[in-house]
């Protein structure tokens, strides 16, 4: 009868009856709402489509986001520490808003439908603020250039520009974590060969991001800096455009994951059924914690762990809940409940340890494009805009990528085999393939981003010495060239394959499967405090160092009158105090244990079989 069996099984899934086989085993679902089948769905076909969409998408933010300091002083009018700060709060307000498209993801909308709806929110603030810039701000004509200062501008024409660049804002926050994760969801993590492409794909998703803003930051910030802002913000508007076509063009192929609920729900149910408890004891036995019905069929299972010992009086069920059938989630929770908000506090540490690196990965659209407008930017006869200086920066993006995966990453790998009996490296419960570990990876970063602040201060400390000899109270730039900021700009982008893809990797991973998006929105939340700690920053030392007009403070609107290279200082010395609080949350770091959920089912089919 068990060959017999066998035999029906394998002569259905000939004829096509059964597609057991080629289903994928992460528990993704086709657009229908069907088990997505392998060989249809995902892998790198869908994942070519999301890296394109993100390079085009990407295009169009930066070709608002990466001249706007300028634009603001210029066009706007503002002075140079509030126009740093305006960016600082503008940008950090694009991530902040990553925390709600990560929400209504997770909860409700699921990836897909969320990064479709963000991305038209996206290209309508691109269209209004491109019609307000070309039809009221740019007056008079030819205004907005190095020259030539525009006009005043009228109370809702200034309301029409910030009510389109915050559009932008939503836009671009509510989609970018969930098209990271969206793109990560292509690939099966239980199948070996495309967990391996997953791990891939976050460093191409960066790199994608990164030379999607190089057209911006070469050909878009040339125009823009003549004077031709209307142009350039036509151009991101047609971008962004293209890539809301493209993404919605490989509908039919994608894989989906089924939304699991509002997450703040499932948080407070187990902070308050554990508060109930506070007088209950915890039982010995880990067996004896209620584990549930386990309804969700799409996450894993979480295993017990220990620490934050206080929340598993949420999972202990007292005599009087024995009684009961039907359990209030708001007294006793799952287990696996519980281990998805010890996993999200376990993660907050690390987070936080991130907010430094962001405020000086910040400085690159703000105060590096301020220096290097203050500086000699004529090399021959071509003249570099500021602003663009940052493709030096993705330049060293993608070298860094490529040396890491094809050099760094399995040389260390190699090393550490050849000091452990075991394939898989263990540093901290994070497991790895051998090579660096992400922890180690966001550490690296911090170390580089150090040196990055000491070389800018440097820079700016010689910059100073030629503008002094000059004329102090000049408002012209220094004789210094503005190719001096190259080992700055390499130094951040080198910092960045360390740190940020490490955390993509790193809060994807880590986060429970119902809480994918929220992880890659950490990322993203880090930089947004990052802004605002910045502005913060910028705020506090102004209001120190500016007493009158004879100390005008170390970021004025004449850099030549100023100190810029001191708070270049004051930032590397914080990201190295930083550094240390990082290294002690690394060590304390314990990852979640995820069940094998998927495997028992299939190991439980298999016995049936024989």
């Amino acid at each position: 009868m068990a060959c017999l069996e066998v035999s029906k099984k394998a002569v259905s899934g000939m004829n096509g009856d059964d597609r057991e086989g080629e289903r994928t085993r992460d528990g993704s679902v086709d657009m229908h709402g069907r088990p997505a089948i392998r060989d249809r769905t995902g892998k790198w076909f869908a994942g070519m489509i999301i890296l394109l969409n993100q390079g085009l998408a990407t295009l169009a933010f930066f070709g608002v986001g990466v001249n706007l300091v300028l634009f603001l002083t210029r066009v706007m009018g503002e002075k140079n520490a509030d126009a740093a700060n305006s960016v600082s709060k503008w940008t950090g307000t694009v991530y902040i808003f990553s925390l709600l498209g990560a929400f209504l993801s997770d909860s409700y909308w699921g990836r897909y439908k969320t990064c479709a709806i963000f991305q038209v929110i996206y290209v309508i603030g691109l269209v209004l603020l491109s019609v307000t810039s070309q039809l009221y701000l740019l007056k008079p004509k030819g205004c907005g250039d190095k020259e030539t200062q525009c006009g005043s501008h009228s109370s809702w024409v200034i309301g029409m520009f910030y009510v389109s660049i915050y559009l932008v804002a939503l836009g671009n926050g509510g989609y970018q974590p969930n098209i990271a994760t969206f793109g990560a969801d292509q690939f099966d993590d239980e199948n070996p060969r495309e967990k391996h492409s997953k791990v891939s794909f976050f460093s191409y998703f960066y790199l994608a991001l990164n030379l999607g803003s190089l057209f911006s930051n070469t050909i878009l910030d040339f125009f823009e800096d003549e004077g031709l802002w209307a142009l350039g913000f036509w151009a991101s508007t047609a971008s962004a455009f293209a890539a809301l076509v493209l993404f919605l063009a490989g509908t039919t192929r994608y894989r989906h994951f089924k939304p699991n609920g509002n997450p703040l729900s499932r948080f407070c149910q187990v902070i308050v059924a554990a508060s109930k408890k506070w007088k209950v004891q915890i039982p010995s036995e880990e067996e004896e914690l209620y584990e549930g019905d386990d309804e969700n069929e799409n996450s894993r299972k979480m295993l017990h762990t220990e620490g934050f010992r206080f929340l598993d009086r949420a999972s202990v069920i007292t005599s009087k809940e024995a009684e009961n059938k039907k359990q209030s989630p708001w007294r006793l929770c799952p287990i696996s409940q519980v281990e998805e908000v010890k996993c999200i506090l376990r993660l907050l540490p690390i987070w936080l340890c991130t907010i430094i690196y962001s405020v000086v990965f910040t400085q690159m659209a703000s105060l590096f494009v301020e220096q290097g407008d203050a500086m000699e930017t004529k090399v021959a006869n071509f003249r570099i805009p500021a602003a663009s200086m940052s493709s030096f920066d993705i330049c060293s993006v993608a070298v860094c990528i490529f040396l890491y995966r094809r050099l760094l990453d399995p040389l260390v790998g190699k090393i550490k085999r050849s000091n452990s009996k075991d394939t898989d490296i263990h540093n901290n419960n994070v497991v790895t393939n051998g090579g660096i570990t992400q922890l180690e990876r966001m550490g690296v970063g911090l170390i580089i981003a150090v040196m990055a602040m000491l070389a800018a201060g440097l820079v700016e400390c010689y910059r100073l010495k030629y503008a002094i000899k000059e004329c102090s109270n000049c408002e012209g730039s220094s004789s210094l060239s503005i190719l001096w900021q190259i080992p700055q700009y390499a130094l951040i982008g080198a910092s960045e394959v360390f740190m940020y893809v490490g955390q993509l990797e790193f809060f994807n991973a880590q986060a429970p499967d119902g809480l994918k998006s929220f992880g890659s929105a950490l990322c993203m939340t880090s930089i947004s405090l990052g802004n605002y700690v910045s502005s913060l920053l910028v705020s506090i030392v102004m209001k120190f160092s500016a007493k009158d007009s004879s100390m005008p403070g170390w970021i004025p609107g004449n850099l030549n009158r100023g100190h810029l290279d001191r708070f270049y200082f004051l930032l590397a010395g914080l990201t190295l105090m930083d550094l240390v609080a990082y290294i002690a949350c690394a060590k304390w770091y314990k990852s979640a244990r995820l069940g094998e959920k998927f495997e028992e089912e299939d190991e439980e089919k298999g016995g049936e079989v024989a």
